[in-house]
């Protein structure tokens, strides 16, 4: 890898670190537009039995109190990290040799 590349991929995490540690902050507390035209549509959909249970609900760590922001810095980063492994593997894998 290119040092210029290099150089490019540490400012680029530091980047998206730094949004990802102000995103509880700043974020609105109001539903997004899906989940509230959800709840005028049918009420009960939200409610129901979903079919796949997601790793960290509403950006939230299990287990931390409910609106800690913590619990979002760190669900956003385990997020961040996940997404990074996975684009880091496919570009590893299709690279020009």
């Amino acid at each position: 890898m290119k040092t210029n590349d290099k150089k490019l991929l540490l400012y680029s995490i530091v980047i998206v670190v730094i949004i990802a540690i102000l995103a509880p902050f700043l974020a609105s507390t109001n539903p997004d537009g899906l989940e509230s035209t959800a709840k005028k549509l049918n009420p009960e959909a939200l409610e129901s039995e979903h079919a796949f249970q997601s790793l960290i609900p509403d950006y939230e760590i299990p287990g931390l109190s409910k609106g800690n922001p913590l619990s979002g810095v760190i669900a956003i980063l385990i997020g961040v990290i996940v997404v990074f492994v996975i684009a880091y593997g496919i570009g590893y894998i299709f690279k020009k040799k």
